[in-house]
């Protein structure tokens, strides 16, 4: 694991739960938005050993309740189910974070009772995929991750970054038909405050009226469309 960041402690990253966030270093995609830019750069200012990630865990157990694993792309690593294991095993419960390019890691994991919730993002409509992320993207595996979580027992949500120059209202909605039957579709407000693209500073985010009207549009194909 190639860990580049840890928030001690989160009240709303893990739904239900006090946890903290651990950031893995490393990513396919190249999300002009990104508010990572150093864990897709790979710039980090220090790398955070796992055996002091496993020494802070060990010190929080009884007042932490999970941990959430983000990034970058926690399943670019191929030991991260090795990782959570060892986390589990210290009786946390754990979310994991991913944009869905590595399905059978996401599969194991899931099958492995690893994982308590994941969070998948849906970057845009499947069609403009590429062109979102600013890399290829192999649009099978993002459909092979939505159906894997839509028929898994665990709870999971899929959730939008919203940029207005971005995304349409339609894209929206056509986003919406792609997870149609989905529990829980947040539709997430961007804030440009450490982005990887700075010129995306510059970019309106729509009005808080206006993102009532996108989720009407998604809430049609959705079981639960939230805006945060």
């Amino acid at each position: 694991m190639r860990i580049g960041g840890l928030e001690k402690f989160s009240l709303i990253d893990f739904p239900g739960n006090i946890a903290c966030i651990i950031y893995t270093i490393g990513c396919k995609f190249a999300c002009p938005y990104c508010h990572n830019p150093e864990l897709v750069n790979e710039t980090v200012e220090r790398e955070i050993p796992v055996k002091e990630i496993y020494e802070f865990l060990e010190s929080r157990k009884g007042l932490l309740e999970g941990v959430v694993i983000t990034g970058g792309e926690p399943t670019l690593h191929d030991d991260l189910l090795e990782f959570i294991s060892e986390i589990k095993k210290m009786g946390f419960k754990v979310k994991l974070d991913s944009n869905g390019t590595n399905p059978k890691m996401l599969k194991r994991a899931i099958g492995k009772k690893l994982v308590d919730y994941i969070a998948m993002d849906m970057k845009s409509p499947l069609e403009i995929y590429h062109k979102t992320v600013s890399r290829p993207v192999d649009i099978d595996a993002i459909k092979t991750s939505i159906e894997l979580l839509m028929s898994s027992p665990i709870p999971y949500e899929f959730r939008t970054t919203i940029i207005k120059s971005l995304l349409s209202p339609g894209d929206i909605e056509q986003i919406a038909k792609e997870i149609s039957g989905a529990k829980n579709y947040y539709l997430q407000k961007f804030v440009s405050v450490k982005i990887l693209n700075p010129q995306f500073k510059k970019k309106v985010t729509y009005t808080d009226e206006e993102f009532s009207e996108l989720r009407e549009l998604a809430e049609k194909y959705v079981e639960n469309c939230y805006v945060r």
